[in-house]
């Protein structure tokens, strides 16, 4: 049973053993990519078809956002036949990818060691939250890692409470370097033929992921702390106010300074020696603020926006999601595609690379639960070598 698509990860076999939100989005981006990935899922499915609202014609857009272009199986592992298929299954696959407890699959025949030991090529791919060493008896959520990891106490007003982030921005890093490490074992194996394991964890992805914060306390011994809007490093880089709303000025390096104060009219404050370099106006930042605020009063934020991006000033609009999408149509991004055709076709985010010869697809709608089970197992029991026959 071979996939019709054609992206540059057309013919790569992709056994989908997770489920919420990381290993799902690294899969859906193989899928769009080319890869034949089959998502297994207990009979219940997966937590994230129940997290409503809102909904889609009664589906939750969670599990509709993260989920197209693969075809379900429901398996109940404790079902000894159903753990045959599902092993079978790893056999077949060129990557496995699975987010269980550390150690949660080695009951069914499922884990690193023995799926090798039937299939040597494998890329077999663990999503954990704290690791599978000390921290595999930790359950993994992303909202512990912002937690855990720091991240929230850099956000947030400095005179309140910390704050997580609008989103599981850790979950959908993990997933990016689960991603990342797929395709560099891929390139591996196309040399060598050999497969290997491929860890990720959230607290590791949140600790890279803080960049500039990690930094400062790895290289410099400096443990930051929550600013606001602000950024430690740079002024102006945050919201100012305007005639209506605040918008977002980044002047990050001397010549967009000067290019913004050309456009408010002040040039001379650009040769202000409190002012003249980032370093100055970082640290006299409570000095320069309200001499911008009181030239940008003079007009609306999108008034601005189109007068200081003419001269190459980086700044924008404080949006609502709405607002961004409508931003991408503008720029001409096309940020919605259709997955699927005729009734089932779904409204969905365009995948985030464009490929000159590859392009990414969305052949497939997210699939209802176990919705293509009797093919797939029709085609798990029937004997084969030829894993994509």
């Amino acid at each position: 049973m071979t996939s019709s698509a054609t992206g540059p990860l057309a013919g790569i076999l992709v056994a989908d053993f997770s489920r919420i939100l990381a290993g799902p989005y690294a899969t859906m981006l193989l899928a769009d990519m080319g890869a034949d990935v089959i998502k297994v899922e207990g009979p219940a499915g997966d937590d994230t078809r129940t997290w409503m609202p809102p909904e889609h014609d009664g589906v939750s857009t969670y599990y509709l956002g993260i989920n197209r272009g693969k075809r379900s199986i429901a398996l109940d592992l404790r079902d000894e036949a159903d753990a045959q298929a599902a092993r079978e299954l790893a056999r077949r696959a060129d990557v496995l990818i699975e987010n269980f407890k550390p150690g949660g699959l080695a009951r069914y025949g499922l884990d690193y060691e023995t799926v090798r030991a039937g299939n040597p090529g494998v890329i077999y791919s663990s999503i954990t939250g704290f690791g599978s060493g000390e921290g595999r008896h930790v359950p993994g959520y992303d909202l512990m890692v912002q937690a855990m990891s720091g991240l929230m106490s850099l956000t947030g007003d400095p005179d309140g409470p910390p704050y997580r982030a609008g989103i599981s921005v850790f979950d959908v890093m993990a997933g990016n370097h689960a991603l990342i490490g797929i395709l560099a074992a891929l390139r591996h194996r196309d040399r060598s033929g050999e497969g290997q394991l491929v860890e990720v964890n959230l607290l590791s992805s949140a600790l890279t992921g803080l960049v500039n914060h990690s930094s400062a306390y790895v290289a410099g011994g400096v443990v930051p702390y929550r600013m606001g809007n602000a950024h430690p490093s740079v002024f102006p880089y945050e919201p100012l106010p305007t005639a209506d709303d605040d918008i977002i000025i980044a002047a990050a390096n001397d010549r967009q300074f000067r290019k913004l104060c050309e456009v408010l009219e002040i040039p001379e404050v650009a040769d202000d020696p409190r002012f003249a370099r980032n370093v100055d106006r970082t640290a006299n930042r409570e000095e320069l603020r309200p001499v911008l605020e009181e030239r940008l009063a003079r007009r609306g934020a999108v008034e601005w926006f189109e007068a200081l991006v003419a001269v190459g000033v980086p700044c924008g609009p404080i949006q609502t999601i709405d607002g961004g999408f409508a931003m991408a149509e503008r720029f001409g991004l096309d940020p919605v595609v259709q997955a699927g055709e005729g009734e089932r076709a779904m409204p969905t985010t365009r995948h985030p690379i464009r490929f000159s010869a590859t392009p990414a697809g969305y052949q497939l709608p997210p699939p209802e639960l176990d919705e293509h089970g009797a093919e797939l197992r029709k085609w798990l029991a029937t004997p084969q070598d030829d894993r994509h026959a």
